[in-house]
């Protein structure tokens, strides 16, 4: 991995975050940032820039993760420009202040609801969709008139560059700076005192971060993924089933935070939706999935050699290959999963996929509710009685029915966790008011006063109060 740079503030061996962030948070006290203008400029040459650049980040995801066009174009390339193009639909919109009503004893007054922006803010980006959570809270961020800090995942050394590289090419460098580096670089930028912090990544990593926004009250929004449940009940289309859950799971080799960590599947349908899932396998990737151009690798070393141990929380039911020099897993299917096995007790985070047979609907609330909050809950049912007791009976950041993995592309939709898997909601909308202070505004007029309603002494016109105060 090459050295870490910086794409502007540059030193011999160390940077100086703090002036980082006074030179942002300056050209932002300017008021250059809040136009609407400013930030559709932003948002213009960002799609620029995915769209005059796609092939320098299709090249630097193949090198990385050996993520396919197709998946790239999914949750990354395609993706971010489809996102900008939503938000230069509707900014103008969300700028607008939303009328409040105010009550009889301020006439004659109005009130309104602002959006303004919350400053400088801090955005670490995670290795698994190194593009698509790095680049979309930015994309937020811009969109609420903020400036911004960009650190790019170091285990994702290629994209990285290609993000260091472009963005002050596109944006404006008065506003926009990226870090690169390690660890070492992280820490120092969280110690300044930033007006919000966005982070992806592990629960570990995230009270770390939690612990630093503590310090100077700074805002986070914490995407951190967890055992996402996946339930297959009696009535469910056990084939579409099979192929929805095997594309969840298996897109980007298992590296994905909304992705299936397990199976709870109905007793009676164990053994179809098992074949069904066998013959999908085979279906999308081949007998030797080693060679399908359209399957990833994992990240590193590490990751292969703590997902290699999980291969021995059950029994193979198919896959189990793999190649530690090549960082290849294949689709792997365990049954006969202990749940104290080390496969239920760590999020998996990769191409395995623990399949638990269940009995009833309150064995899989119970089991659900008995472990933290996932950050998705997924639910192949055909009965809507039955969908709406475990939504209605249990918590999660998003839910899919008949559907999984899927939800963040839908630009409406809020995206986050709760609880264990994370804070705060982003994406289109969502995202604009995460990095937004909702700001309440009373206008109340000088040509009205009258005293007996509001001021002292209370013992007089205590008729009158009793007429507008509500009770």
């Amino acid at each position: 991995m090459p050295e870490p740079t910086l794409t502007q503030f540059k030193t011999a061996n160390t940077f100086d975050p703090r002036g980082l962030l006074t030179r942002h948070r300056n050209y932002f006290l300017s008021g250059a940032t809040r136009s609407i203008e400013w930030r559709q400029k932003q948002l213009i040459a960002l799609r620029s820039m995915m769209r005059e650049h796609a092939e320098d980040f299709y090249e630097a995801l193949w090198t990385d993760l050996r993520r396919s066009r197709t998946e790239a174009d999914w949750v990354d390339v395609k993706y971010m420009t489809s996102e900008i193009a939503h938000v230069l639909e509707h900014l103008r919109h969300w700028m607008e202040p939303v009328p409040v009503s105010t009550p009889l004893m301020l006439t004659p007054s109005h009130a309104k609801l602002q959006f303004d922006p919350l400053g400088v803010g801090l955005i670490i980006g995670t290795w698994n969709y190194p593009v698509m959570l790095t680049l979309s809270p930015l994309i937020a961020a811009i969109s609420s008139g903020n400036a911004a800090v960009v650190k790019p995942p170091d285990l994702a050394p290629a994209t990285s560059d290609v993000i260091d590289r472009l963005v002050p090419e596109y944006l404006d460098r008065n506003a926009f700076s990226v870090v690169l580096g390690g660890q070492k670089e992280t820490t120092a930028l969280l110690e300044q005192p930033w007006d919000h912090i966005c982070f992806t990544g592990g629960t570990t990593v995230a009270k770390i971060v939690m612990t630093a926004a503590a310090k100077n009250l700074t805002p986070v929004v914490l995407e951190l993924g967890g055992k996402n449940p996946c339930i297959v009940h009696s009535s469910a289309n056990l084939r579409i089933a099979a192929r929805r859950v095997a594309f969840g799971r298996w897109f980007n080799a298992g590296q994905s935070c909304t992705a299936p960590d397990h199976v709870l599947v109905f007793k009676d349908v164990r053994d179809e939706f098992l074949k069904c899932l066998k013959e999908t396998l085979l279906e999308f990737y081949g007998e030797d999935p080693q060679k399908s151009p359209d399957y990833g690798r994992i990240v590193s070393l590490h990751h292969f050699d703590r997902l290699a141990n999980l291969l021995a929380s059950g029994t193979i039911y198919h896959g189990g290959q793999h190649d530690r020099a090549d960082r290849f897993i294949a689709p792997t299917v365990l049954v006969d999963v202990p749940l104290d096995s080390p496969a239920m007790q760590e999020e998996i985070f990769g191409p395995i996929l623990p399949v638990i047979e269940v009995d009833n609907a309150e064995q899989v609330i119970e089991f659900i509710n008995a472990r933290p909050s996932p950050l998705g809950l997924y639910i192949f049912s055909e009965d809507p009685s039955l969908t709406q007791r475990l939504l209605h009976s249990t918590a999660s950041g998003d839910a899919g029915v008949n559907e999984c993995t899927l939800q963040p592309l839908i630009h409406d939709l809020p995206f986050g966790g709760v609880g264990n898997s994370g804070m705060g909601k982003y994406h289109g909308e969502w995202g604009f008011r995460a990095y937004s202070n909702a700001r309440g505004v009373l206008y109340h007029s000088t040509k009205l006063d009258v005293a007996g309603l509001r001021y002292p002494p209370y013992n007089q016109h205590q008729h009158l109060r009793e007429l507008v105060i509500p009770s």
